[in-house]
């Protein structure tokens, strides 16, 4: 198991302890583990990555209609989907850089 790995499972776990309880600065800590993780992410992943972010943005919040939990539930995906993003911008980053290097 390498270190993005156990970085992405830790990013996990905030992402689901975060929904039932307020961690300070979670927000930017899952952040920073999806820039992590996404320096690791393969080149045929990542239009996957970059979707599945725009995807969870959009739609965690459906769960919301569930009743007992649905909070809960939209709590960790609206989370995952924070640790996605960062690694969506860590690919286009990566991509930017990789063009105009000379």
């Amino acid at each position: 198991m390498n270190a993005r790995k156990i970085v992405g499972l830790v990013g996990l776990l905030i992402a689901v302890v975060g929904a039932f309880c307020t961690i300070p600065y979670a927000d930017a800590v899952l952040v920073i583990i999806g820039l992590v993780v996404g320096t690791g992410i393969a080149a045929e992943d990542h239009v996957r990555v970059i979707v599945s972010a725009l995807a969870l943005a959009s739609l965690s919040g459906a769960l919301t209609s569930i009743p007992a939990v649905g909070p809960y539930l939209a709590g960790i995906l609206t989370n995952v989907s924070v640790i996605t993003a960062g690694a969506a911008l860590m690919i286009i980053s990566l991509n930017i850089y990789r063009r105009f290097r000379p």
